[in-house]
């Protein structure tokens, strides 16, 4: 008669065995793709500078921001890896077609965003690559702000939790925008201020309007810039009746609009060059925002040159 401690004893013995033989032929697993965490995030959550002002956020999934749907995760400029995140905001029908113009000139590293309230008029821009944010769905039902910039501050209140959760993450944001009409002059100046509250280094370049736009587009864009200036770190004003005196004088209405956007992308691009792109002297974010933090308006000159004295020529 086999005792019963004993065949218990076998009985485990064996269990153990077949349990050891069993991990040492299962081969491990590997993770779908989908699943392996990226070795570049480091950080869920952006870290506060001390001063209170401005975000690092360092190499991130840019799903773990709530309610961001970008897809500009990681910069890659030419000849190094930055951790900058720049975004660009067009307000308003100008700020619009400035950053269609942007769009041409390919900048690595730059997310842009077209916001208005006009649902037609984003179909372009989205055509162009832009993102779009349609604001004030209710106040406007996408029909625009009709040139009343009341009607434009109403409508970026409206859609404020959405313009936050774009901006989120966003270390250097420009806003961009032809003043005097209705979302430019009214949603622009709470555009900025969401963004400053966000921590970026937020920048202004806007447009006043020609002479022949009337005294109506003056006076409004006049209101809304000195708004502007009071939640933006940098503001620069292109006037574009200054324009004028460089162009021809049979240079058609359409063609002057159209300069006038060009000054626009001029300015951002500009900036951003000097961030993404390293140079001989290098200049990184953190010398942009020692410039620009606080700076109040701006002047901003362009220039050529071609050949030995180049850069003096310019």
């Amino acid at each position: 008669m086999v005792n019963v401690s004993t065949l218990l004893l076998s009985i485990s013995s064996l269990l153990i065995t077949v349990s050891a033989w069993t991990t040492r032929q299962t081969p491990q697993m590997a993770l779908p793709s989908s699943e392996t965490p990226s070795p570049l995030v480091t950080s869920r959550q952006p870290h506060k500078l001390k001063d209170g002002r401005g975000t690092f956020l360092g190499f991130r999934d840019v799903k773990d921001v709530p309610g961001l749907k970008s897809e500009a995760s990681v910069l890659m400029p030419d000849g190094g890896l930055s951790p900058c995140v720049i975004r660009v905001l067009g307000v308003g029908g100008g700020g619009c077609n400035a950053v269609d113009r942007m769009l041409e000139t390919v900048v690595n590293g730059v997310e842009y965003w077209a916001i208005n309230t006009d649902a037609q008029a984003l179909g372009r821009s989205k055509a162009l690559g832009a993102k779009v944010l349609n604001i004030g769905s209710s106040v406007t039902r996408g029909l625009g702000a009709g040139g009343d910039p009341e009607v434009g501050r109403m409508a970026a209140e409206e859609s404020r939790e959405d313009i936050a959760a774009m901006i989120q993450g966003t270390d250097l944001c420009f806003v961009t925008s032809g003043m005097g009409g209705g979302t430019g002059s009214g949603a622009a100046p709470v555009v900025s201020e969401i963004a400053k509250e966000s921590g970026a280094l937020t920048v202004a370049i806007v447009t006043k309007p020609f002479a022949f736009e009337g005294r109506r587009r003056m006076r409004q864009a006049t209101d809304a810039i000195a708004k502007l200036r009071q939640h933006v770190d940098t503001v620069i004003v292109v006037s574009n009746n200054k324009l004028l005196e460089i162009i021809p004088d049979d240079t058609p209405v359409t063609a002057a609009f159209r300069v006038a956007d060009d000054i626009l992308r001029q300015g951002v691009v500009g900036i951003s060059e000097i961030i993404v792109r390293p140079g001989l002297i290098n200049v990184d974010f953190a010398d942009v925002r020692s410039v620009m933090k606080d700076a109040g308006t701006a002047l901003m000159g362009i220039g050529t040159g071609v050949g030995k004295t180049s850069a003096e020529d310019a």
